[in-house]
């Protein structure tokens, strides 16, 4: 939810802050083409790098990646920081985004998977919209890095599940028992 949320929020203004300060659409849509491109190639690999690291590590990268953009969008208005920016957005939204999929498909029961699969599916589509609606708003009356700053929380929010996550599969690791390499 974060993931897509937090790309959508940053990736809806940004032609309308670009436009404001002073590029083309054309500069803008040159950008989302970058940016679109940055969400959807990695694809291919994002797979074999949730199987060789895990989808904790992946998640985190993302939501990294994610704060990365933020940080360049609000280092200066020049073109190179809208390319950087939203193309770290949208490796983010990649790595957080598939990387949470493939965990929510290993967390539940067979009997949970299509009930909890739909109530995600709600909750995203939910958070993605009001992310939407809100990037615009945030744009209006405040500006382009606070549309930045208002990822904060969630990402911090999502940051800490993580790391939460990670430490309880960790102990439930140690304390399983080990029969001698045997199970």
């Amino acid at each position: 939810m974060v993931s897509y949320a937090m790309m959508t929020l940053v990736m809806t203004s940004t032609t309308l802050a670009m436009t404001a300060t002073g590029f083309t659409t054309a500069g803008a849509a040159d950008v989302i083409r970058w940016h679109i491109i940055a969400m959807f190639a990695p694809s291919f690999f994002t797979g074999a790098i949730i199987s060789r690291i895990g989808q904790l590590r992946v998640i985190m990268i993302g939501l990294t990646l994610l704060g990365i953009a933020a940080f360049i969008s609000v280092s200066g208005d020049e073109v190179e920081n809208f390319y950087f920016a939203l193309i770290a957005l949208g490796l983010g939204w990649n790595f957080g985004f598939i990387g949470a999929t493939s965990l929510l498909t290993t967390t539940h029961t067979s009997e949970e998977q299509a009930k909890v699969q739909g109530l995600n599916d709600v909750l995203v589509s939910g958070l993605v919209t009001i992310a939407s609606f809100g990037s615009g708003a945030i744009l209006q009356i405040y500006g382009w890095e606070y549309v930045q700053y208002a990822m904060i929380p969630a990402l911090s929010l999502a940051a800490l599940a993580i790391l939460w996550l990670a430490i309880k599969t960790r102990r439930a690791r140690s304390i399983e028992p080990n029969f001698g390499g045997m199970r």
